[in-house]
């Protein structure tokens, strides 16, 4: 005889999450949560449900991951009626049923990520109107330095926004303090650090290596070979293309950058590539099955965005694989995850010279262990993120009974 889940687990309190796809980072995440006996985790995806190509503009290109990221946890597709559907702008996720469907399961709290879409808008407003506690994960930051009339009217717009969450899910200390110029109040912030399966990419270490050296042989690395690594999109805000002008000046010698990748930018790297293969050469798209081979053909990853880069957990996920890491200043998670000296430098964005001088830093050091790279790692665990995220759930859960 079929048993009604809901029965199941009608003894535990519920915890929704509102997103708008699988997304190879939450999905462990869910999972995790999902297995724990002391809540009942549904996710409500407002764009696809995952499994069929998808068209990335980013990569410029259909994707469709080579990983599970729905496996483990219930989950339920909203219709989207939106014209032109997808996270690229805000009615692309235009969900009228959402409200709906989210109280017919009766959550006790719902987990919503990022307020720039309709339909997320709608759910945080209405479910505040109906004093559902309302935990809000986004990760923008002001690295990337925010001023003129836009900001103030934005800055505006959210202070009103963010009066509806209950609590706010700090990703790192550049998104606390985003909250806090946005007149979010000390008491409604909390620490849940963006993070990686960590696990996925770290083991089993030795046959990853023995298979990556292997593999940098085909692509005639030597093993004496320091190859400088960026994995991500080829696009503008990346710097992918001043990166490779800033290599073209250094030496030849016995080192290489490799770039992984494909975008806007792909067809120009390539040729330039091509041009000057004793210092350059550039890999297509890996999916997400290969990367943990991918980040172990380089000896340093680097990532130099000048904005937009919210988080860049291409940084957790190279520690991960024991790779040390360069990073802008412009990056979300520099000050959180890079230890200058110790699991890698930084460097001031769109400055090439200190770019340099950081790498030049780092090879002139003794080299990093491969265990307190990958231990500095898992400061951002998905059970790190998973114990803080049931504490703020047990919270507002608590404050919301003794409200009523």
């Amino acid at each position: 005889m079929a048993v009604d889940p809901n029965t199941l687990t009608r003894h535990r309190r519920r915890l929704a999450f509102v997103v708008s796809h699988p997304i190879q980072y939450y999905a462990p995440l869910h999972r995790l949560l999902a297995a724990r006996q002391e809540v009942a985790v549904k996710v409500f995806f407002t764009w696809h449900g995952g499994g069929a190509v998808v068209h990335d503009p980013g990569f410029g290109k259909g994707v469709a991951w080579d990983i599970p990221l729905t496996d483990g946890y219930e989950h339920e597709v909203i219709p989207n009626v939106a014209r032109d559907p997808g996270s690229h702008h805000f009615w692309g996720l235009h969900n009228p049923d959402l409200v709906a469907r989210l109280l017919a399961w009766h959550p006790d709290a719902v987990h919503v990520t990022g307020y720039a879409y309709a339909s997320h808008l709608q759910a945080l407003r209405s479910l505040a109107r109906r004093r559902i506690p309302v935990l809000f994960r986004g990760d923008s930051h002001m690295l990337d330095g925010r001023g003129g009339w836009r900001w103030w009217l934005t800055r505006a717009v959210l202070r009103r926004v963010y009066t509806w969450p209950s609590a706010f899910l700090c990703v790192g200390r550049a998104n606390r303090a985003y909250y806090q110029a946005c007149g979010v109040p000390d008491e409604r912030l909390f620490p849940c650090p963006h993070s990686i399966a960590v696990d996925r990419f770290a083991e089993p270490h030795a046959e990853l290596e023995a298979e990556a050296r292997t593999w940098r042989r085909a692509l005639g690395l030597a093993d004496s070979t320091r190859v400088l690594l960026f994995v991500g999109k080829f696009e503008f805000k990346k710097c992918p293309m001043e990166m490779m002008d800033m290599c073209a000046i250094w030496p030849t010698g016995d080192w290489r950058l490799l770039l992984v990748g494909d975008g806007e930018l792909g067809a120009a790297m390539r040729r330039r590539a091509a041009a000057d293969p004793a210092r350059f050469q550039v890999l297509p798209f890996q999916n997400q099955s290969r990367m943990p081979l991918v980040y172990r053909l380089g000896d340093v990853f680097i990532l130099p965005s000048r904005y937009q880069e919210t988080w860049g957990l291409a940084v957790n996920e190279a520690l991960a694989c024991g790779r040390p890491v360069l990073v802008s200043d412009r990056v979300g998670c520099a000050a959180d995850v890079v230890v200058p000296g110790l699991n890698g430098e930084i460097f001031r964005a769109e400055d090439w010279a200190d770019c340099r001088a950081a790498y030049e830093r780092w090879w002139a050091r003794p080299p990093a262990s491969i265990a307190g790279l990958q231990a500095s790692a898992r400061r951002f665990d998905i059970p790190v993120t998973s114990d803080h995220l049931m504490a703020v759930f047990r919270h507002v859960t608590r404050t919301c009974a003794s409200a009523d």
